[in-house]
């Protein structure tokens, strides 16, 4: 008679696969390299297929590995907000919610607007997932998402923010060195900070909102690491109008004719509505990031 393998098996084949060895993905869970070994050996003779083969750079996943890999990612996510759930009580913000947002958004507006939440309720625990990529709500891979794009899921309690407005920046440092652009054409003559890769989503804002043909000259695929070089006046970027009001050093370039609307809303699984942490945290949420837009759209 076959066995089900222990949802420990899987724990440590998806943090093998993450970290890229034994050891590293023991360090992760906290627990020996024997033990995560003998996770694997037993998950693959319950499959019957070997899961990794071992290289100069560490373990690789086979085809079968390959093949198992967004089931084993689905169970980890399913049981990783199973754990949530069951950490709160009934009717008391207890517990831990799990929140999705952009690194921008994530590291420079949340952090204002969780920390009083915490000291409301001191034993709801906030776990802030700070990326760029789309986590799924519907499958529970996070709990709440403050996103920059539509979601288009059914089964979600979504409140629109409004258009966070974005804005080419530039630190006074810079500007006093260079000159202030006064037409978009003269951005040419301007070191320009953006991404480094032509994304679909880059070329259609570029195309939409920029000058045909525009190069920058500091190149990064992290919103935040742009954000730190137009602080730190290496050249003119674009981010949002609020984070650079809080700067005095920091001077709007252009902003009458040019402008980006970043559409921002807040989501959660309707499910949810009935957990006191998750209904609590949403609604804080919700009135904080209204506050940020009023800011950041205030003349």
């Amino acid at each position: 008679m076959n066995v089900e393998p222990s949802w420990d098996f899987y724990r440590s084949f998806v943090t093998v696969l993450q970290q890229g060895s034994l050891s590293a993905a023991a360090r992760e869970l906290g627990l020996t390299q024997p033990t995560i070994g003998r996770h694997v050996d037993a998950l693959e003779l319950a499959i019957g297929a070997e899961l990794f083969t071992r290289s100069p750079n560490g373990l690789l996943p086979t085809d079968a590995a390959l093949a198992l890999k967004p089931y084993a990612e689905t169970l980890a996510a399913t049981t990783a907000a199973l754990l949530r759930t069951a950490s709160g009580e009934r009717d008391r913000v207890a517990g831990t919610v799990r929140i999705s947002a952009s690194e921008v958004i994530a590291v420079e507006v949340l952090p204002g607007i969780l920390g009083p939440l915490q000291e409301t309720y001191p034993e709801l625990q906030i776990e802030l997932s700070a990326s760029d990529t789309i986590e799924d709500l519907v499958n529970r891979e996070a709990d709440i998402a403050v996103r920059m794009a539509e979601p288009q899921q059914g089964a979600l309690v979504v409140r629109r923010i409004g258009d966070i407005p974005l804005g080419f920046h530039a630190h006074r440092r810079y500007l006093e060195r260079y000159g202030i652009p006064q037409t978009l054409a003269d951005l040419a003559n301007h070191r320009l900070i953006g991404f480094d890769r032509q994304t679909a989503y880059v070329r259609m804002v570029m195309k939409r909102y920029a000058v045909p043909g525009i190069e920058f000259t500091f190149r990064s695929d992290s919103n935040l690491a742009q954000l730190s070089a137009i602080r730190a006046g290496v050249g003119i970027g674009i981010c949002q109008t609020g984070l650079a009001r809080e700067n005095p050093d920091l001077v709007h370039i252009l902003p009458d004719t040019f402008s980006i609307p970043l559409g921002t809303w807040v989501a959660m699984h309707e499910s949810l509505k009935s957990s006191p942490r998750c209904r609590a945290t949403f609604d804080v949420l919700v009135k904080g990031l209204q506050g940020y837009y009023r800011y950041s759209t205030s003349a």
